[in-house]
């Protein structure tokens, strides 16, 4: 719990090491244990990116990847499990290492900490956008079924996106990304030890309380978050072609969309499932590891 995390930070300050080898240990591990949902409901996945590209209903993006066939399913889950896992570690071991340091700084300024864990979270999602924006990038070109001809393979979209200018090619969509980690990550890091205390007090196991505050954080981002999702999907999925900046492509997207906010959130459901799913089981073994380190 972020608030727990604070103030074992001001109590350990003088114990810790600067960079906090174990917050990054358990935010991997915790992240590499939810992979297996990750890999099950891969399938929801793909159908909500159809949706988002296509504007499509279900049943209609259903049939897209039925059409496909079983073989070209999962093309394109390789990169989200690896950068779920990597993600992981980076996000919560990053955080913990910079809540370290503002909590030290805001301790000798006796300044207020409670706006710490999201200020370190937001700091750990703009570094993660810049890492992972090239691993998204893929991941958005390979399930995207309208390249299986001409972009087969991992490897024939490496070598073409290597061809083009970083802003076109592997960081195509890196500011719409960067604002929606950054914020994403505040929110999470800001509002899971307040959720979380506030539903031990119903009388939820530690174990319980983690896993409903990270999957009532999660949802709660993915719904404010998720038209970013679907302007980074749009952008991402195609490669070549004239290369609009994020107001072009927004704007392209809501006439698109008829300027409706329902097709906007088409899919939208199926996301906050997963992120529900996924986030709280990340939460909850993540928690119970720092508290047994600790």
């Amino acid at each position: 719990m972020s608030g727990a995390q604070g103030d074992k930070q001001d109590k350990g300050a003088p114990k810790d090491p600067m960079v906090r080898f174990q917050s990054y240990l358990h935010g991997g591990t915790s992240s590499l244990l939810s992979v297996l949902p990750t890999f099950i409901v891969f399938p929801v996945y793909k159908t909500v990116f159809r949706q988002q590209i296509h504007i499509s209903p279900v049943h209609s993006a259903v049939g897209q990847l039925y059409k496909e066939g079983p073989v070209k399913l999962y093309r394109g889950v390789a990169p989200p499990l690896l950068m779920r896992t990597l993600s992981g570690t980076l996000l919560f071991g990053l955080q913990d290492t910079l809540l370290h340091h503002l909590s030290r700084t805001s301790h000798n300024s006796n300044s207020s900490s409670s706006a710490l864990p999201a200020l370190a979270g937001f700091g750990a999602g703009f570094v993660e956008a810049l890492v992972f924006t090239p691993f998204e990038r893929v991941q958005n070109v390979l399930q995207n079924g309208q390249n299986d001809s001409r972009l087969p393979t991992h490897k024939s979209i490496l070598v073409r996106l290597k061809t083009e200018r970083l802003a076109a090619g592997f960081y195509r969509g890196f500011v719409p990304i960067t604002a929606r980690n950054a914020l994403g990550s505040a929110l999470y890091f800001g509002l899971k030890g307040p959720v979380c205390a506030a539903v031990s007090g119903r009388g939820l196991s530690p174990l319980a309380a983690s896993f409903v505050s990270g999957a009532l954080t999660s949802m709660t981002i993915s719904l404010t978050l998720y038209p970013l999702s679907v302007l980074v999907a749009n952008m991402q999925a195609q490669v070549g072609g004239e290369l609009k900046g994020v107001r072009g492509c927004w704007k392209e997207l809501m006439e698109s969309r008829q300027w409706r906010v329902a097709l906007l959130y088409r899919g939208g459901s199926l996301v906050f499932l997963r992120s529900m799913i996924t986030w709280g089981i990340a939460t909850a073994l993540y928690d119970q590891q720092e508290k047994r380190s600790g």
